[in-house]
């Protein structure tokens, strides 16, 4: 059922925009027609080395390089098929940037499990005048937000690359697609573990881990994953979590960013939870030093200078300024950096 070419396995049944390849340069030709991003992780992908570098998304710090297995891509595909009952008959969308891991694993796992993927290209509304049907995709939240009328085009769907936000999550409920928030980084090859976002039937709104996946918390109360399939080590994080057993934990935000204010200690996450609903414009929780208080809480947003009501946030939580951005810095992957945004405003 396999080609092999040097380091790497080609499913006979995989298809790329409806087209069916005899050999790696028929495909290496044809993504090229694609884009050069499609074409150089491929032309990595195939050659005869153990390895492909991937490039941080930047997000939780300076973006970097990293060497990753082909072994590990292979695994962490065939983990998301089993989880997700993909088989060769799987047709799929490709709406990410092929230039970080997420979009690379969608190519990844369409060439291992045999699947039908359509390329297209990673806008913000990727389903838009496409008329077929997909048993799978990924997207990134502000994909998913612009494209809710037609969600029904996937039957499966995994959301990366950011938190899903509550005010999100409650348009989502009606879709009849099956949406997953998804957990993970790079340097565990994509997700590690997912969680129903709109299923209401669901007992748990924990993440549930994927095969061969365990995991525990440090002193820190952050999360330990040990992953061998796609890792050598075990991975320490800087995720507050809630420990439910080895397979299942519930996030609570980033240790980085907890801020202390009078002895209290908050959560910027949580807390930019509960505003979903009140904020619709992006913005962010962060703190500036306080003398009395050690550190203040403060709001940013992106926009036009408004009111909002705080009556749904604890005492402790009300942010003590509101500060108001055009717009803000983002990563590549248009994520929020946060740390370079605050610059825009103190510096």
């Amino acid at each position: 059922m396999l080609i092999c070419h040097m380091q790497f396995l080609i499913h006979r049944d995989f298809e790329l925009n409806d087209i069916s390849f005899r050999s790696k340069e028929e495909l290496l030709i044809y993504s090229k027609s694609i884009s050069d991003s499609l074409f150089s992780f491929l032309e990595e992908l195939l050659n005869d080395s153990n390895y492909v570098i991937v490039k941080t998304s930047g997000s939780t710090g300076t973006p970097k390089l990293i060497q990753i297995k082909k072994e590990f891509l292979i695994n962490s595909a065939q983990a998301t098929g089993y989880f997700f009952k993909l088989d060769n008959t799987t047709k799929a969308l490709l709406c990410m940037n092929p230039e970080y891991i997420a979009g690379k694993m969608m190519l990844v796992r369409a060439l291992v499990l045999g699947w039908k993927l359509d390329v297209v290209s990673p806008t913000s509304t990727p389903l838009k005048g496409n008329v077929k049907i997909y048993d799978f995709a990924a997207m990134v939240p502000l994909q998913v937000a612009k494209s809710i009328g037609e969600l029904k085009k996937i039957k499966k769907l995994i959301v990366g690359g950011g938190q899903v936000s509550k005010s999100l999550q409650e348009k989502l409920q009606d879709v009849p697609t099956e949406i997953f928030a998804t957990y993970g980084m790079t340097e565990t090859v994509t997700h590690i573990a997912v969680k129903s976002i709109n299923n209401k039937k669901l007992k748990t709104k924990n993440y549930q881990t994927l095969p061969n996946v365990k995991v525990s918390s440090d002193k820190r109360g952050c999360l330990v994953i040990d992953a061998p399939k796609v890792s050598s080590e075990k991975v320490v994080t800087n995720d507050l979590v809630k420990i439910i057993s080895n397979k299942e934990f519930k996030w609570l935000g980033r240790y980085d960013t907890i801020i202390n204010s009078g002895g209290i200690k908050l959560i910027p996450e949580q807390i930019e939870e509960k505003l979903t609903t009140v904020i619709k414009e992006r913005f962010f929780i962060s703190s500036l030093s306080d003398e009395t208080l050690g550190e203040k809480l403060i709001l940013i947003v992106e926009g036009k200078k408004q009111d909002y009501s705080f009556s749904n946030l604890s005492k402790y939580e009300k942010p003590k300024e509101v500060y108001f951005l055009d717009s803000f810095i983002e990563t590549e992957t248009k994520k929020i950096q946060r740390k370079e945004t605050l610059k825009l405003i103190f510096n």
